[in-house]
């Protein structure tokens, strides 16, 4: 999380639509050799929590139960170039948005992990522009089982949520105009359209 206190949002809505929109992202955690993190799709539980699943010979598989464990959930970023101010003093910098969630880690029971892959399937398949949405229903059920056997399912109950939305909120406004304007310019319309919505 960034230090400067100006970059700190405290809208849970919006770190839940982030999980929801993104949906994916990386889990670390120390084990007995050392720091590991896998990249995992994420599935917010709506109360606090969030689900995921890892290959069954992942590095951290063995060790997460029980532990705590830091998520993070990248969202949009850019590049700001300091030829976009108009005060020579400034300096290039990145606009970003990152949520880190931090918690103990469980395992879950077979239910749990098949509710959760169908629940983040149909999230995913839902973005999809054509065609009949996949289901797990469309697998023969030895080869569903074989699959499911082959990854376990986690659920981190978050303690600590922490966010940065780093969206030059120390810049006066005709600055973070020039910000905007150069980042559309760039191409880096997500982050941009955070600035406008999210910045006073």
């Amino acid at each position: 999380m960034h230090p400067n206190p100006a970059f700190r949002h405290d809208d849970r809505q919006l770190f839940e639509t982030l999980i929801a929109e993104v949906g994916f992202g990386m889990v670390f955690c120390t084990t007995p050799d050392g720091p590991r993190v896998a990249h995992v799709p994420l599935l917010s539980t709506g109360d606090g929590a969030i689900q995921f699943h890892l290959a069954r010979g992942n590095a951290l598989t063995k060790h997460l139960d029980g532990q705590t464990a830091l998520a993070l959930i990248n969202g949009p970023d850019g590049y700001v170039s300091a030829r976009w101010y108009a005060d020579t003093k400034r300096v290039p910098t990145w606009n970003y948005v990152a949520l880190e969630l931090e918690g103990r880690v469980r395992r879950m029971d077979d239910d749990g992990l098949l509710a959760q892959v169908e629940a983040v399937t149909a999230r995913e398949e839902a973005r999809v522009l054509e065609g009949k949405p996949w289901t797990m229903d469309k697998l023969p059920d030895s080869h569903k089982h074989g699959l499911l056997a082959a990854i376990v399912g986690f659920e981190l109950e978050i303690s600590a949520w922490r966010p940065t939305f780093k969206l030059s909120q120390n810049a006066p406004a005709d600055e973070r105009e020039r910000v905007i304007a150069g980042l559309e310019q760039q191409g880096a319309l997500a982050i941009a359209g955070l600035m406008r919505s999210l910045v006073p």
